[in-house]
């Protein structure tokens, strides 16, 4: 059949896109919520910190499921969920419902990806998995940069509940072509994986510096990109949400500064990519507190520069000190980012509510200052390396 012959990275790349294009789809048209319903911008922002939550929750017992289960039967029980409340959400005339509904797919995205990785992990070669999880990277960046178009440019913001039935499509095609591409898979039983060992993990401080990075870089992007609408679309500004949505294209940046910062820290140690990372983080965050529509485009564009090496430098130091448990250390590492997530967004609820973008800025400043630490550390702790 037509299906089988599709190249594996192809489903995994429209499968993995698709799931995120679901995290963040609100995310553009916060202040159109936040009209619609009457509601707070510190309230509304819970449309995307709820699903936030929900991966950071069940992110290690699905890792474990993972193992013990049929990856179909997980892909076809999340694909499903997660269709369900996009209609669901669709639907609603009620904001507590939407946070609801958006909270129990968050539950459930990680059946469409972390199941997925260790699929992978367990069925390829190492050098086909090297490339097909290349697709996986691509995928991450280019579903989330598709859900906030999908929210508030490819349909008008107003319509956003248009933008979540075309993301249950999305889902649920990707979802019935991976099911049928990965058929035949058996349940593999690793009792050893069912999650001994990771309080072993979380108190060596080495690796636990680390997490705290993650904790503290996805606290403050999540926190730009969350309140970074209600920014710009209030005065002096006052720009449309469509630009708005537009500066998300910035979010491609992702795509050119991995590599880049794998590069520099081959040359100079993750500590000097960590470091530089968090410092062109907090330049961008400075840079948007001016009344310019083209400095706030400079900004973020600093501010996805900063993350992405911040972010591909903390996974590749927490890499470079494992010789087993990878597995579960990166679990955890996802597990420290998206509560990092969750909890910025709440924070910076609050922050926004009281002082404005300012009080974002400085709630952001404050925590870019771990990865900055830790970064510099590194940098004296850690000889040089050359190619």
């Amino acid at each position: 059949m037509l299906i089988d012959r599709l190249p594996l990275q192809a489903v995994v790349f429209f499968l993995v896109a698709a799931a995120f294009s679901t995290v963040y789809i609100t995310q553009p048209v916060l202040p159109v919520l936040a009209e619609e319903f009457g509601a707070d911008p510190a309230r509304v922002s819970l449309t995307v910190s709820a699903v936030v939550l929900g991966i950071a929750l069940s992110i290690l017992p699905i890792g474990i499921l993972t193992d013990r289960s049929s990856v179909q039967r997980i892909l076809l029980a999340g694909g499903s969920v997660v269709v369900v409340c996009s209609l669901l959400a669709a639907l609603t005339e009620h904001l507590w419902t939407l946070i609801t509904v958006r909270f129990v797919q968050g539950l459930f995205v990680p059946m469409l990806t972390t199941s997925l990785v260790a699929y992978l992990a367990r069925t390829l070669p190492p050098e086909r998995l090297n490339v097909v999880m290349g697709s996986y990277v691509s995928a991450t960046v280019t579903g989330g940069l598709g859900g906030r178009l999908l929210g508030g440019w490819l349909h008008p913001p107003a319509h956003w509940r248009y933008a979540f039935v075309t993301a249950a499509v999305l889902v649920g095609v990707a979802t019935v072509l991976a099911v049928w591409r990965l058929r035949g898979d058996r349940p593999i039983s690793h009792p050893a994986a069912s999650g001994a060992g990771l309080w072993s993990l979380v108190v060596r401080i080495d690796l636990l510096r680390l997490f705290g990075v993650a904790f503290a870089s996805f606290f403050a992007f999540s926190s730009v990109f969350n309140f970074l609408p209600f920014h710009l679309s209030e005065p002096p500004l006052a720009v449309p949400v469509q630009w708005v949505t537009a500066l998300y294209l910035t979010y491609v940046l992702g795509i050119l500064v991995g590599p880049l910062a794998g590069g520099i820290s081959n040359r100079h140690g993750n500590g000097a990519a960590m470091s530089g990372g968090a410092a062109v983080f907090a330049l961008g965050l400075m840079l948007s507190l001016l009344p310019s529509v083209p400095a706030v485009a400079v900004a973020l564009a600093a501010v996805c520069t900063g993350y992405f090496a911040v972010h591909a430098s903390a996974v590749g130091a927490l890499n470079q000190r494992l010789e087993t448990g990878r597995g579960r250390a990166n679990a955890l590492y996802v597990l420290f980012y998206y509560v990092g997530g969750w909890s910025g967004i709440t924070a910076s609820g609050y922050a926004y509510e009281h002082q404005g973008w300012r009080g974002v800025v400085v709630l952001c400043l404050v925590m870019m200052l771990v990865p900055l630490t830790l970064g510099l550390y590194e940098l004296r702790r850690v000889p040089r390396t050359r190619p």
